[in-house]
């Protein structure tokens, strides 16, 4: 194989993931798992991807599937207890919930690991992204509950797990590692942090 054959052929695994989830949506937003809505799926795919062009997205090429599993695990866990957290700070009337506006840096300079990371953080009830600073890797959330600047830094050391448990599952050798590094080092300096993966110190 040639090696400009087997560089396309590398892109085309590469995007290949995108191309499937673009037909799921499709089959989703049908509701049919049809034959037909598979080929209408493949078909819009297609056209998407060929009319409206983007950057290619660069994927790390690594996947645990363990780590990805326990992130889905954990995922769901988390979404359940801020469900139950929020419906409890509506209906506690003794005191409002309070709320803020947090800065979290993120510690992974990948846009496909801060995208995950927003879209999660997100997803979990009680916390809502309302800008994205790419260039200095930081988002900021609409965060519920938060009282004291303790409360706000235990929600963004909650942020940065998430982080670690997604660059566990998707992420390079090399950000891992970098990971690993900014963890023992902030460790090192402040001799403080989150005392659980829950926390921020996800194991790596």
């Amino acid at each position: 194989m040639s090696p400009s054959r087997r560089s396309q052929f590398g892109f085309f695994a590469q995007q290949l993931p995108f191309f499937v989830i673009l037909v799921a949506l499709w089959m989703l937003l049908w509701g049919q798992l049809t034959w037909l809505a598979l080929i209408t799926g493949l078909v819009a795919a297609v056209f998407v991807t060929r009319v409206f062009r983007l950057p290619p997205v660069d994927l790390s090429g690594r996947l645990n599937l363990w780590c990805g599993l326990v992130f889905v695990a954990t995922f769901f866990a988390a979404v359940v207890r801020g469900s139950l957290v929020v419906a409890w700070q509506v209906l506690d009337f003794r005191r409002p919930p309070g709320a803020a506006i947090i800065a979290v840096p993120l510690r992974v300079d990948d846009d496909v690991i801060m995208a995950h990371t927003a879209v999660t953080a997100s997803l979990i009830p009680g916390s809502l992204i309302i800008d994205v600073d790419r260039e200095g890797r930081t988002l900021f959330l609409h965060t519920i509950g938060i009282r004291s600047d303790e409360d706000a830094e235990h929600h963004r050391r909650v942020v940065l797990g998430w982080e670690a448990r997604i660059t566990r599952a998707v992420g390079s050798r090399e950000q891992l590692a970098d990971l690993r590094r900014q963890i023992a080092h902030a460790d090192e300096d402040a001799h403080h942090g989150a005392a659980s993966p829950r926390d921020g110190r996800t194991p790596l």
